[in-house]
């Protein structure tokens, strides 16, 4: 709160006329940057719904990376947020599914989401902090420490791909690879 404060050049107890405390600062955040998300009422197949707010909600965590960062964020009930997962929800409902298969589908997208978008925004911010633009760059500093380990003949698997994986850098295709085998697994295990 001192912080907010002093960024907006008030008294850090003239926040508090707007807040009760952090967590209202965080709902606050959280249901300003979750109203972005949106997908058209014409759009009704539940895969297409789930992967559309997927997509949006990596683009929306790329562009605001405290959403990974912030405080039990599965609990910050906003009514943005509620929304969000009304509209994922209504897409799996009437389907012959119980609501609690509805909702273990549905934070089961969310928790590969935010997962897999923390790991490549600390990625992208590790790279920052050495001074790293590119993946050519993170493997060349890394190579020392990567050879050592290639060489003890341990990791194979993990050696074919660093020496013939095509696809490295691009962290968007992997996205949408690992998001399309959570949604081939709902559907299969679902039988939707």
């Amino acid at each position: 709160m001192r912080r907010l404060a002093t960024k907006l050049g008030v008294a850090p107890m003239a926040a508090y006329r707007h807040v009760s405390g952090k967590e209202d600062l965080w709902a606050l955040m959280f249901d300003r940057v979750s109203a972005a998300l949106t997908v058209p009422d014409d759009v009704t197949d539940w895969r297409e719904v789930l992967r559309s707010f997927a997509l949006q909600t990596r683009e929306l965590m790329l562009q605001h990376p405290w959403l990974g960062q912030t405080p039990l964020p599965v609990i910050q009930l906003t009514p943005a947020r509620m929304a969000v997962a009304e509209r994922q929800l209504a897409a799996l409902s009437g389907k012959k599914i119980d609501v609690d298969a509805m909702v273990a589908a549905h934070r089961a997208v969310g928790a590969f989401v935010h997962g897999t978008t923390q790991t490549e925004i600390a990625l992208r911010d590790y790279r920052e902090r050495h001074g790293w633009k590119s993946g050519d760059e993170t493997r060349q500093a890394l190579a020392p420490q990567m050879k050592y380990l290639m060489d003890s003949g341990r990791y194979p698997i993990y050696k074919e791909y660093a020496l013939s994986a095509t696809r490295k850098d691009d962290p968007a295709w992997e996205f949408e690879f690992g998001l399309d085998c959570v949604l081939d697994g709902i559907a299969r295990r679902l039988d939707i």
